[in-house]
């Protein structure tokens, strides 16, 4: 097949997703990548085809300045603008892109479920696609709240209200969104599509949550497949060359690519691990500056780094201290780690619900995360050993979801019966239609 990913133009996703368009091309598929152009200096795998769109609304140099907002978006009229960026983003996808994928000949779809373009423009224009939750599943559920709230699982009908309640709220703040997607969806003749769960795939919707972390389902959808993380081979990924005192825990800190450069945060993390006698790995992706790295070393921090092998690093750790990006916790749940989950923006607050309710960790509100209560929940994390024994289950439960071999079976069985004729080529479109191939 020609498959055309459809993905958020942001790191984590990327990463996730390229895993997934590695383990496809290593069985013979052919995978085109179609965003805005800063995208391309992401892919790391060279047998990626890439689009390039939104040269007018989107050039060269942007994405700076969009993943800039979403790192910090402030108050209500920063939050404004993250989804007015989203909704841009979605508009340009569905605006461009079609002509490409006719033009490449591409016979179907792989979408993140956080770009609604993706189900939109292979609802619109025939071809079969899968669903990626890259973050936290968009599938709704009156039990399950969003993945941004911050609460679990609704046990009882006051929590079914709530559900519901800040349902409606979340829908009226992504108005500008919503109307981008009901405007295209018509345009292509489609109806019922109004939110990112409206735009999923009837086909497959892959995760890469694991049953035992993400909360139960009242009516499980059938086509929502758990495969834990979506990962290269470890092998593959660099060792940890940071030597550590083995009679000292070791703790590992990640606030992610788009929240790495909340220095203050950080400085309050090295303190408490050097008032608790620690090991210290920063990883702030690249945004701090070397002064602040260096105030973090005084500050406590045994090394600072921009990347670390972050698999290494987790396998080695006795505890990470993360953001709750959904990436960070499945690789640490995959090693076995505890966590302690700082949620930031996103659906950091909903996957730091799932650790508090699976066992696996502690959450802290960043603004209350001063050096007493994140030395508190070091402590209680390497103290009590329950959530290292959750943690190692998970793991357990993490290496037989199958990860992405099993994302790639799963993609082929939903899309190689359904692929389509392929589209001739434009100069082409008045003639014969050719055969399956």
């Amino acid at each position: 097949m020609h498959l055309a990913f459809i993905v958020p133009p942001f790191t984590s996703h990327v990463r996730a997703l390229e895993a997934l368009a590695c383990a496809l091309l290593n069985r013979g598929h052919r995978v085109s990548w179609l965003q805005q152009a800063d995208v391309a200096a992401l892919l790391q795998d060279h047998r990626i085809g890439f689009q390039a769109l939104g040269a007018a609304s989107h050039p060269a140099g942007s994405l700076e300045g969009l993943v800039a907002r979403a790192a910090n978006p402030g108050g209500p009229l920063g939050l404004r603008r993250v989804i007015g960026d989203v909704a841009d983003s979605t508009d340009m996808l569905c605006r461009e892109a079609p002509a490409w994928l006719e033009q490449l000949g591409v016979e179907a779809i792989v979408a993140d479920q956080m770009e609604a373009a993706g189900g939109i423009l292979a609802a619109g224009m025939g071809l079969p696609f899968v669903s990626v939750a890259c973050a936290l599943p968009v599938n709704r559920d009156p039990r399950v709240p969003l993945p941004v709230m911050p609460w679990g699982y609704a046990v009882d009908a006051r929590g079914v209200q709530l559900n519901a309640g800040s349902t409606r709220v979340y829908d009226w703040m992504m108005g500008r969104h919503e109307a981008v997607i009901q405007r295209h969806a018509a345009r292509f003749g489609l109806t019922g599509r109004r939110t990112l769960a409206d735009c999923v795939s009837p086909l497959a919707q892959i995760s890469q949550t694991t049953p035992g972390f993400d909360f139960a389902r009242t009516a499980p959808a059938p086509r929502l497949h758990h495969v834990g993380p979506l990962r290269g081979p470890a092998a593959q990924e660099a060792p940890l060359a940071l030597p550590l005192d083995a009679d000292r825990p070791f703790v590992f800190a990640s606030l992610g690519t788009l929240q790495g450069g909340r220095h203050a945060l950080f400085e309050r993390i090295a303190r408490a691990c050097r008032a608790e006698g620690l090991q210290l790995l920063i990883a702030h992706c690249d945004r701090l500056n070397e002064a602040q790295a260096a105030a973090l070393l005084r500050a406590g921090a045994t090394a600072v780094t921009g990347f670390a092998p972050q698999r290494a690093a987790l396998a080695r750790a006795d505890v990470v201290v993360t953001h709750a990006g959904l990436n960070t916790v499945m690789d640490a749940l995959e090693a076995g780690t505890p966590q302690l989950a700082l949620p930031i923006a996103f659906d950091q607050p909903g996957v730091a619900a799932r650790i508090a309710h699976a066992g696996t960790g502690l959450k802290l509100l960043p603004p209350l995360a001063g050096v007493k209560a994140l030395r508190g929940a070091l402590r209680r994390l390497l103290d009590e050993p329950h959530f290292a024994e959750r943690s190692r289950a998970l793991g357990r439960e993490i290496a037989l979801a199958g990860g992405v071999e099993h994302a790639a079976d799963l993609t082929e069985a939903a899309l190689l019966p359904h692929r389509p004729y392929l589209r001739p080529a434009p100069a082409a479109k008045n003639h014969a239609v050719a055969a399956p191939v």
